[in-house]
This record gives structure tokens, sequence and C-alpha cells, in this order.
């Protein structure tokens, strides 16, 4: 007997859907430190970015309790990958977070349900739209799928370098502790810290 496509399997795609959770939960905290290191333009992208992934995950979120499931709650802080200090950083840091995004997403393009798949290209899609925005070059033909972010330039599109001056602002000190960032699991831009530092 065949599964229909209003009741997909149910294991696999759960735990699909939780990691992408985890992915939008990160994001959303990353883009709180962006947004604190950029101004002007760069902090509208921001704010567009923050917007974006906090849409997301409010709609995972509500996906996983339909489907039975308990959505997990965001960490109470979160270890970036580098220490952010200036728009240069916060640049690099966003275009990291949406390769990271798009990697989880694809994950969901694989499932039975259709519904599913039209979220997870979607969400794929408009995170390789936004990373292009921040850092407008091609550095992998398949994106999501780099090797840790190694295609991440350190440098920001020329908007960023505008930005610089006065741009030190009220960003978390507690997120931008040194991690060992290319290690993190793909789907996974910032990891929760052990100790509750501060809340979200």
């Amino acid at each position: 007997m065949t599964e229909s496509a209003a009741e997909p399997s149910k294991a696999p795609t759960g735990d699909a859907l939780d990691r992408a959770l985890s992915a939008e939960h990160a994001a959303v905290y990353a883009y709180g430190v962006i947004g604190g290191k950029t101004s002007g333009a760069l902090l509208k992208r921001a704010t567009a970015g923050f917007d974006a992934h906090r849409a997301r995950r409010d709609q995972l979120r509500t996906l996983i309790t339909r489907r039975g499931g308990t959505p997990a709650e965001p960490g109470p802080t979160y270890l970036l990958p580098f220490e952010v200090r200036k728009p240069a950083d916060a640049v690099r840091l966003a275009v990291l977070v949406e390769q990271r995004v798009t990697t989880a997403s694809l994950e969901l393009a694989a499932d039975r349900d259709p519904a599913l798949r039209r979220l997870a290209a979607l969400a794929a899609q408009e995170c390789a739209t936004r990373a292009y925005g921040w850092q407008p070059k091609i550095g992998d033909p398949f994106p999501g799928m780099g090797r840790g972010g190694a295609d991440v330039d350190a440098a920001p599109a020329e908007e960023a370098g505008s930005e610089e001056a006065g741009s030190e602002g009220a960003g978390s000190d507690a997120a931008s502790s040194e991690s060992a960032g290319a290690d993190a699991a793909p789907g996974q831009e910032a990891r929760p810290e052990q100790s509750a530092q501060g809340g979200q």
C-alpha cells in the first residue's frame, strides 16, 4: 500500500523538520547579532532576514505540532562560528547563516509530501537569494552544500565597506564568542551554548 501525500512518513520527516527548526532558531539569533553590527542599508537587509527566518521558524513549529510532535525551543544563547565586531564580520556571518539554513532545507526536499517538498524548495531559494544579496558572487554552484562555509569571503559586498564607520552597535557579547564554526553540523550556523548566559 502506497503512502498518500496527505499522510507522509513521520520518522525521517520529523527528524528533518526538527533540524530545519533548529537551524531557523539559530538563524534568528544570529540575525539579532548581525543587526547589532550594521546600520543603514545593511541594517534594513538584516531586519528583513530576521523577519523572514522568524516567519519560517513559526511555520516549521506549526508543521511539527500538526504532525503530533513537540517543537524544540530555542537555546538561551548561541555560540557563533567567529567573533562579530564590525559590518564585514556581520556580512560574512549572514552569508554563512543562509548557506547553513539552505543545507537544512534541502533535506526536506526528499520528503514524500509534495507540500513539504515545495516548502523546502522555496526556503532554499529564499536563503540563496538572501546570501547573494549580502555577497553578490557565485562561490558555490550548489548552494547550501559548501564545505563549512569555506566559500564565504572575509570581504563583504562593497556596500558593507561604506558602512563601517560608527557601526559598533549593541551586539550581544555572549554571541561574539569564539567557536569551532567550521566543525558545526550542517544546518547549524550557530549552536546553543551549554551555559545559559542570557535570554533570547
